[in-house]
C-alpha cells in the first residue's frame, strides 16, 4: 500500500468532523440568536401594551376630569337639548311635506309606549297641595269639568223649549229663566258633601279632651303650656308629681 493512501482517510475523517462540528456551532448559533430576538419581541410586545393602556387610562382621566367640572344634571340638560334639535327638525320635515306634526308623532308611538305613558299619568297625584287661590280654583274647575257627562237628550228638549233664545244676542231675555233638575241639584249636593268631607280631613284643629287637666287660664295660656310641656316635661314631671302630692320640699 502507497503511505499516500495511509495518510488521506486520516485527514479526510478529520475534515469531515470539523465540517460537522462546524455546522453544530453554527446551528447552536442561529438558534441562540433566535431566542434572543423572540425575547426582544416579547418585551417590546409588553411594552407596546403598557403604552396603550397608559394612553388609555391618561385618557379616561381626562374624560372623568371634564364630566366632574360640569353642573350636576349636565346629562340631563344635554339629553333635553338632544331632543329639541331632532323635534325641531322633524317638525321642519314635517312643515316642508306639508304634514301635521302631531299627527305624524302620534303614528310613530308604538302600543306600549302609549300604555306606559298612560299609567305614568294615572300615577301622578292630582292635588300636589295648596300653593295659591288661584290653583285650587283651576284644580277644582278641572276636577268639576271632568265629572261632567254631556246629555244630548236634555241638550235637544232644552234647545227645542228656548227656540231662537237658545242662542242669545243682546236683545235676549232669558235671565232667570232656567230651572235646573233633580239629578243636577242631587248631583250638585252630593259634590258639596264630599267637599265638605274632604275639607274636615284637612283640617288641623285639635279635639277638646274633657278629661285633661286644667292648667290654663285663657285659650293663648293652653297653647303656651302644652309647648313648654313638649319641650320641658321630661325635666320638670318629677317636681310637677311632688307639687300635685303636696311632697315637694
Amino acid at each position: 500500500m502507497c503511505w499516500c493512501t495511509q495518510w488521506s482517510t486520516p485527514v479526510f475523517v478529520y475534515s469531515l468532523m470539523a465540517s460537522v462540528s462546524a455546522s453544530v456551532s453554527d446551528e447552536q448559533t442561529e438558534s441562540a440568536a433566535s431566542q434572543k430576538r423572540e425575547e426582544r419581541l416579547r418585551k417590546f410586545r409588553e411594552l407596546h401594551i403598557l403604552n396603550e393602556a397608559r394612553k388609555l387610562n391618561h385618557k379616561e382621566v381626562v374624560e372623568e376630569d371634564k364630566r366632574l367640572k360640569l353642573p350636576t344634571n349636565w346629562e340631563a340638560k344635554k339629553a333635553r337639548l338632544e331632543w329639541e334639535l331632532m323635534t325641531d327638525e322633524k317638525k321642519k320635515e314635517c312643515a316642508a311635506k306639508g304634514e301635521d306634526y302631531d299627527r305624524v308623532k302620534l303614528l310613530e308611538i308604538s302600543a306600549e309606549d302609549a300604555e306606559r305613558w298612560e299609567r305614568k299619568k294615572k300615577k301622578k297625584n292630582p292635588d300636589p297641595g295648596f300653593s295659591g287661590y288661584a290653583e285650587a280654583q283651576l284644580r277644582q274647575y278641572q276636577r268639576l269639568t271632568k265629572q261632567i257627562k254631556p246629555d244630548m237628550d236634555g241638550y235637544e228638549r232644552q234647545r227645542e223649549q228656548c227656540g231662537e233664545d237658545f242662542h242669545p244676542t243682546s236683545n235676549s231675555l232669558i235671565h232667570g229663566t232656567h230651572v235646573p233638575s233633580k239629578e243636577g241639584i242631587d248631583r250638585m249636593v252630593e259634590d258639596v258633601e264630599k267637599q265638605i268631607e274632604k275639607r274636615a280631613k284637612y283640617s288641623r284643629r285639635r279635639a277638646y279632651n274633657d278629661d285633661a287637666d286644667i292648667d290654663y287660664i285663657n285659650e293663648r295660656n293652653a297653647k303656651f303650656n302644652k309647648k313648654a310641656e313638649r319641650f320641658y316635661g321630661k325635666y320638670t314631671a318629677e317636681i310637677k308629681q311632688n307639687l300635685e302630692r303636696g311632697t315637694a320640699v
